[in-house]
Formats: C-alpha cells, sequence, structure tokens
C-alpha cells in the first residue's frame, strides 16, 4: 500500500452542499442511492441535477438493492451514472453488467472469514458486516466490521471496505485491514441524508493519512 493513495466514496449524497464537499475535498466516487427505504434515497430527476453538477475526475456511483432491469432502464435514462453498485446475486450481477454495458460493484456481506471471497468477477467487491436480522436494509446500517478478520488478506481483486467508518476510524481501519478504498455514508452526515462539509473534510484526510499506533 507504500505510495498509494486510499480511494474514497461518499454515498448517499442527497443535496448540493455535500456533494460540494466531495468534490473540493478530493472524494473518488460520490454515491446516489435508488432503494426508497434508505434515508439517503433520491429519484432519478434529483440525481439527474446532483449529477449534472459533477465535474473532474469524480465518477458517479448508483446504488441498488434487487433491481429488475426497468429500474435500471429508467434511472440510466435520466442519469449518467458511471458504475452500478449492486446488492444481488452474483449471477444477476453479471447479467447486469453485459445488458447495461457498465463496470458493477457488488456488495459481498461478512461475518467470518470463511465469508471472504476468493475470486472477483465483477469491477469491485464491496467488504461490508452482514446486516442485523430485524435490519429493512441490506446495509447503510452504520454496523462496524471485524477489522481483524481481513488482517493479512490481499485478494488479487479490487474491493473497498464499507460499514460504520467515520473520520475518527477510518485511519485505524485502513491500517488494519489495508482496504485499498473505503465507502462511507451515515459516518459524514448531521442528520439522515445530510452531510456534514466538514465531517467529509476529515474523513478524506483521515482515509489518506497512516495511521499511527
Amino acid at each position: 500500500m507504500s505510495g498509494v493513495q486510499t480511494g474514497v466514496k461518499i454515498c448517499g449524497i442527497t443535496e448540493e452542499a455535500g456533494l460540494e464537499a466531495c468534490m473540493e475535498y478530493g472524494a473518488d466516487w460520490v454515491g446516489f442511492v435508488f432503494f426508497e427505504r434508505s434515508p439517503r434515497y433520491i429519484n432519478a430527476l434529483q440525481a439527474k441535477a446532483l449529477a449534472a453538477r459533477v465535474t473532474g475526475s469524480i465518477k458517479k456511483v448508483g446504488l441498488f438493492v434487487r433491481p429488475d432491469d426497468a429500474v435500471l432502464e429508467r434511472v440510466l435514462d435520466q442519469v449518467d451514472l458511471d458504475i452500478l453498485q449492486l446488492y444481488t446475486t452474483l449471477e444477476r450481477a453479471l447479467q447486469i453488467q453485459v445488458k447495461f454495458g457498465r463496470p458493477v460493484w457488488l456488495s459481498i456481506p461478512v461475518a467470518s472469514q470463511a465469508d471472504l471471497p476468493r475470486q472477483c468477477m465483477v469491477e469491485r467487491l464491496l467488504i461490508e458486516p452482514k446486516p442485523p436480522t430485524d435490519a429493512t436494509r441490506p446495509g447503510g446500517n452504520a454496523q462496524r466490521l471485524n477489522w481483524d478478520l481481513l488482517h493479512g488478506w490481499k485478494p488479487a481483486y479490487s474491493w473497498m471496505l464499507a460499514g460504520g467508518l467515520n473520520p475518527a476510524n477510518v485511519g485505524q481501519a485502513v491500517a488494519v485491514t489495508g482496504a485499498p478504498a473505503v465507502d462511507v455514508s451515515s459516518g459524514v452526515e448531521s442528520a439522515p441524508g445530510v452531510k456534514s462539509p466538514d465531517a467529509i473534510a476529515r474523513f478524506i484526510h483521515n482515509a489518506r493519512t497512516p495511521a499511527v499506533g
């Protein structure tokens, strides 16, 4: 990891101030949530307006939960997404990757080392904790993964660490897991769905500053 800058994705963008902070402080990806149960849900027209403001090299990621083709078509007709982030099966993810011609990221819920995938058939895997049994969402539950599960794990494919990250712990998370990229949503919010520009700035800085001790 020496000399390699940690990639940062800020997910659940719903308003201009959060988006502007992502651009100002150097996020690599911004995420829009197209899942109605999420407090960070926005519709295609809202996402279109925000996505049109994205400049530079930042990539736009759309998050979908078990979407059918009609949902994807409706959103992609309005929003020029660079990447599709999915909660679904691997088989369905591969179908979507082929049909829609965009890179796919697939969420992999992990509870033990046995859950860590040996291979990746999409562009990137998101490693995050398994949701609670009573959760209404497959992700975005502010749970923290047991980082020790990933200690010494060095897969040959691209992956990203998600779940329970915030400005105070992201440096340690990267140091322990060696994550090449990190994903945050509620950890940089002042209220559900409302991003804090200050927290975004601190999160990005700390993700890219090696933790000591």
